[in-house]
C-alpha cells in the first residue's frame, strides 16, 4: 500500500511536532495533469467543496434569472458560511424571492460558527433556524431551482423532499456533478452529507477536472459553462458570502478576486479553479484537518500558480507558513507546507 506524501508539518520551537499526509491534483481542462502528489485516483467524498458544481443548474435553467438573484444570493448558493446576520438575511431573501419561507429548508438547524454571535443570540432567547446552517444557502439555491422547475404547480409541494436523490431536483444537481466530474455517480460510493443531501465519492483526478472546467467552461454544456462563469463572477463580487469574517475562502478571493475560486469541504478536501491559468485543483489531507493542513497546502498551490505582486505573495505566505501561539500571543512554533510539497509545485510565477 502506498502512504500519501507529508504535505504540511507542524513545528514547536525548531523540532516536527507532527505531520499531516495527503494528496493533491492540478489538472487542465483537457484533462491534462499539471501536478499529482499522492494518490488521485482514490475515490474520496468531497462534501462542500463542490457547492459551485451544485449550484450550476441554479443558473443554467433560468431559476436565477427568473428571481433576479442578486451576486450576493449567488455566492450564498457556493458558500459554507458562519451564520452570520447577513448569511441568515440572504438565504431568506432568497426563499421569499421563490415565494417560500424557511419551513422548506430541510438542511437543519445549527447555531453560528463564531461563538460572540452565538451568546449574543443565546443573551436574546434566541435559537438558530435552519438559516442560520452552513449550508442553508446552498439549500435556499435548490429550493429556487424547485419553485423554477414546479412551472405553475404548487412550488412548496414540489420541493418537499428535495434531499432525496430520486427527487427531481436533485436528479438535476447530481447530473451536473456527473458531467463536470466526468466521473460514474451511479457506480461510486454514496453517503449522506451532513445537511442531508447524497454525496458521492470521486477521485482527484476528477475533481481537479471539474474545477478547471469551471475555471474555463472547456467540457461543460453551454448553458454549465454560462453558469459557472456568472458563478464565479458573483464570488469574486461577494466573497463574503462564501465563509465570513476570518474565513480563509473569504479572505483569499477578496484579496485575490477572480483569479482564484477556492471552496473548502468537510474532512479535508479543498478544491480550487484558477481561471488565469486554466487549472483546477483538488486536495485531500488523510487525517481531515481542515483548519490546519488543507489551508496551507491550498495557500501554497496557490502561491505557486496565481500570478501575485509583492504584497499578495506575502499575504499568502503567512497562510502557507503559519505562525502558532499561545493563549499568552507567544509565538510557540509554525505550521508550513513541506519541502515535498514546494518540490513539487512549481516556482512562483512572477
Amino acid at each position: 500500500m502506498n502512504i500519501n506524501p507529508v504535505l504540511v508539518e507542524a513545528h514547536r520551537g525548531n523540532a516536527v511536532e507532527s505531520v499531516h499526509r495527503g494528496a493533491l491534483a492540478v489538472f487542465d481542462a483537457a484533462g491534462g495533469c499539471v501536478l499529482a502528489l499522492g494518490n488521485i485516483e482514490r475515490p474520496v467524498f468531497p462534501r462542500s467543496a463542490v457547492k459551485v458544481l451544485q449550484a450550476l443548474p441554479l443558473v443554467a435553467s433560468g431559476a436565477a434569472d427568473e428571481l433576479k438573484l442578486t451576486d450576493a444570493e449567488l455566492a450564498l448558493a457556493c458558500a459554507s458560511h458562519q451564520g452570520e446576520p447577513a448569511h441568515v438575511a440572504t438565504a431568506a431573501g432568497m426563499l421569499a424571492k421563490a415565494g417560500v419561507d424557511a419551513g422548506v429548508l430541510e438542511c437543519g438547524a445549527h447555531w453560528p460558527y463564531r461563538e460572540a454571535l452565538q451568546r449574543e443570540m443565546a443573551a436574546r432567547g434566541q435559537t438558530p433556524t435552519a438559516l442560520h446552517n452552513n449550508c442553508s444557502g446552498k439549500h435556499a439555491g435548490f429550493v429556487c431551482l424547485g419553485c423554477h422547475m414546479a412551472a405553475g404547480r404548487d412550488a412548496r409541494a414540489f420541493v418537499k423532499g428535495y434531499v432525496d436523490g430520486g427527487h427531481a431536483v436533485m436528479r438535476e444537481v447530481t447530473h451536473a456533478l456527473q458531467s463536470a466530474t466526468g466521473w460514474d455517480l451511479s457506480t461510486t460510493a454514496r453517503g449522506i452529507d451532513g445537511c442531508s443531501i447524497p454525496t458521492f465519492a470521486i477521485p482527484l483526478r476528477h475533481l481537479a477536472l471539474a474545477f478547471a472546467r469551471v475555471a474555463t467552461g472547456h467540457g461543460l454544456d453551454n448553458d454549465h459553462a454560462r453558469a459557472a462563469r456568472r458563478l464565479r463572477q458573483a464570488v469574486a463580487t461577494a466573497p463574503f458570502m462564501v465563509g465570513g469574517t476570518d474565513r480563509f475562502d473569504t479572505r483569499v478571493m477578496q484579496r485575490l478576486g477572480e483569479r482564484v475560486f477556492c471552496k473548502v469541504g468537510a474532512e479535508a478536501v479543498y478544491c480550487a479553479a484558477l481561471p488565469d491559468r486554466g487549472l483546477g485543483v483538488a486536495i485531500k489531507i488523510d487525517d481531515g484537518n481542515n483548519a490546519r493542513a488543507a489551508e496551507v497546502v491550498m495557500a501554497a498551490l496557490i502561491e505557486a500558480f496565481v500570478a501575485l505582486d509583492s504584497a499578495e505573495a506575502a499575504f499568502m505566505r503567512g497562510l502557507s507558513e503559519v505562525r502558532l501561539h499561545n493563549w499568552n500571543r507567544i509565538e510557540v512554533g509554525a505550521l508550513r507546507a513541506s519541502a515535498a510539497l514546494r518540490a513539487g509545485a512549481p516556482p512562483r510565477l512572477a
